[in-house]
């Protein structure tokens, strides 16, 4: 073998034995994550899945609770109207006499057991008239209302107007001294104590009366479905009620 030979072969010998690697193109290092960076990813996902899951679980109670309500109502009307108003307007007067508490602890330095109580029995009267009166009357003549004057499909029309001035111009007047005397006779007052404080509060009342109860009616009769009016009246007197509460209860109060 001659000497050109064999260097020759000494070349392809050392290259057949260098590993392929080494004329290879290197490639990018492997991308490796951390086990707590994967951990911390899982972690926010399952927080996130589970405040899905609870918004949705509320969301879910909350229809089914309206629903509910809504099979009650068709299936007992006036029971679950009378009930429902029991409920609000007992928390009324018991809002109300919050009220007056806060009122008289910035008046007075210290309050004596009695003022810093709640007057159970007056959450009860106050209870009682939305289960016997408010809620029993409102469903009549709502009745007799849309009987009389049935409800049309355009919210803005002459008979919503005239139904509007009927409730407040006529019904509300009615039903307020109603209020007075019935809160006045469960509270044991006689006929004439009744009678002095419809003089002393009646027209002021009306008045109050009629600043919030006037929006109130026309946006209840022009958009309410019938069947959900007495639920609306309801909320609204929820307020009506704490200014009631207070308004005739102000000789309490005072003495």
């Amino acid at each position: 073998m001659s000497k050109s030979s064999l260097i020759v072969a000494i070349v392809v010998l050392s290259c057949a034995l260098s590993p392929s690697e080494a004329f290879a193109p290197r490639s990018s290092p492997a991308r490796i994550t951390s086990r707590s960076s994967y951990y911390g990813k899982s972690n926010r996902n399952n927080v996130i899945s589970h405040e899905m899951v609870v918004d949705g679980g509320v969301a879910e109670s909350i229809t089914g609770a309206w629903a509910a309500y809504n099979e009650a109502l068709e299936a007992n009307p006036l029971l679950v109207k009378s009930v429902t108003a029991s409920v609000i307007l007992g928390a009324a007067d018991f809002t109300g006499q919050a009220i007056e508490r806060s009122r008289k602890s910035q008046d007075v330095a210290v309050e004596d057991e009695g003022a810093s109580g709640v007057d159970i029995a007056r959450v009860v009267r106050f209870a009682v008239f939305g289960l016997v009166l408010q809620a029993p009357w409102n469903h009549f003549y709502y009745q007799m209302l849309d009987g009389a004057l049935p409800p049309t499909e355009d919210p803005f029309t002459t008979t919503t107007g005239i139904k509007v001035f009927i409730d407040q111009f006529v019904q509300a007047p009615i039903f307020t001294v109603l209020i007075f005397a019935f809160l006045g006779a469960l509270e044991g007052k006689t006929l004439d104590s009744i009678k002095k404080q419809l003089d002393d509060d009646y027209v002021d009342t009306m008045f109050a009366n009629w600043k919030l109860w006037v929006p109130a009616t026309a946006v209840n009769i022009a958009f309410c479905p019938p069947v959900l009016r007495v639920l609306f009246l309801n909320c609204v007197f929820f307020f009506w009620s704490i200014f009631l509460s207070l308004k005739l209860n102000k000789e309490e109060e005072s003495a």
